[in-house]
């Protein structure tokens, strides 16, 4: 199955590729590595062998974890353009998550192998995904902060914030997942997620469905300390 000019550009827009030449690309995104997902498919399960890595064409992916109780944490979503899994694959050993496809997706594969021979000869492809990883973790640092410093109401808020398209005056957008996984992903049982969108009425906000009316950004922005 081959990649597409929009595939390819797709490929060239991840920070991660878009300085490597193109015959190092090539060497490292072979026609083959190209895969579907239908929607809840597994990816990788949590201790599978780490030997590769991905770059999401089209979809969403989640990345969760279970804990010793059995419960999931939902660890991060990522969407079209985003890699994953590079620092577990580099570490060796297993995956310390899971990854599910939220809808159907498209995803390349980065073997490992051949990761590891390009950078034998060509060794600033490390320091490209040193970057990426680093990328990665201040996501997480940041994602950590929210839920130990700020209340649901402002968590609710800040993730309602990072889906509006510009950064003043009215907005609409569209909850791009369930809510109950929402409230997962911000460290929030569903009825508390429930109850603080609830309470964001007073700012100005409106939610029917998935759909969800904001007023005024400002507004929102000020709403329960968020920034």
């Amino acid at each position: 199955m081959a990649l597409t000019k929009e595939d390819w550009g797709k490929v060239r827009s991840n920070p991660l590729f878009a300085d490597i030449g193109e015959e190092d690309l090539r060497d490292l995104v072979g026609e083959r590595s190209l895969l579907r997902f239908a929607r809840n498919k597994s990816v990788f399960e949590q201790g599978d062998k780490a030997d590769a890595f991905f770059l999401i064409l089209d979809g969403q992916i989640k990345l969760s974890r279970i804990n010793r109780d059995g419960n999931e944490a939902v660890v991060h979503i990522y969407k079209d353009g985003d890699t994953f899994a590079e620092a577990a694959m580099f570490m060796g050993g297993t995956y310390p998550v899971s990854a599910q496809a939220l809808v159907a997706s498209r995803l390349l594969v980065i073997d490992a192998a051949v990761l590891k021979r390009k950078v034998a000869t060509t060794p600033e492809v490390v320091f490209l995904m040193l970057a990426s990883m680093s990328r990665h973790l201040k996501v997480l640092v940041n994602q950590i902060e929210n839920m130990k410093l700020l209340s649901g109401d402002a968590r609710v808020a800040r993730f309602l914030l990072d889906l509006c398209p510009t950064r003043s005056g009215p907005a609409a957008v569209v909850l791009p997942y369930e809510k109950a996984l929402i409230a997962n992903h911000l460290g929030m049982q569903p009825e508390t997620f429930s109850r603080a969108l609830s309470r964001l009425k007073d700012v100005g906000v409106a939610v029917s469905g998935q759909s969800v009316s904001i007023a005024s950004i400002e507004r929102l922005s000020n709403a329960g300390g968020a920034e």
